[in-house]
């Protein structure tokens, strides 16, 4: 299971459980928040570490690109890439 995957499921189980939610959520208020998020998510069985989590939303918009344009775009940092973690808690 992917990253995107395993937050979809983590989310819909934080929809459905608030105390869950709340713990989710008092991640983003730590020292390091990506940490204490990616911690708590080994907790519940996901295997999420921080540089997965970072990198997840451009390696998958950089693998987009690289289908639909001729295979020849493989630019870091694209415009328009996603961030998994900002999503995640968007969708709380």
């Amino acid at each position: 299971m992917g990253i995107a995957e395993m937050l979809d499921e983590l989310k819909q189980k934080a929809h459905n459980d608030s105390a869950l939610r709340e713990e989710l959520l008092a991640t983003r208020k730590e020292a390091q928040p990506y940490a204490a998020f990616c911690k708590k998510c080994r907790e519940l069985g996901y295997e999420i570490y921080e540089m997965d989590l970072l990198t997840a939303g451009e390696e998958a918009y950089a693998a987009m690109r690289r289908s639909t344009n001729g295979g020849g775009e493989n630019s870091p940092m694209l415009e328009g890439e996603d961030d998994y973690y900002e999503l995640f808690f968007a969708g709380l």
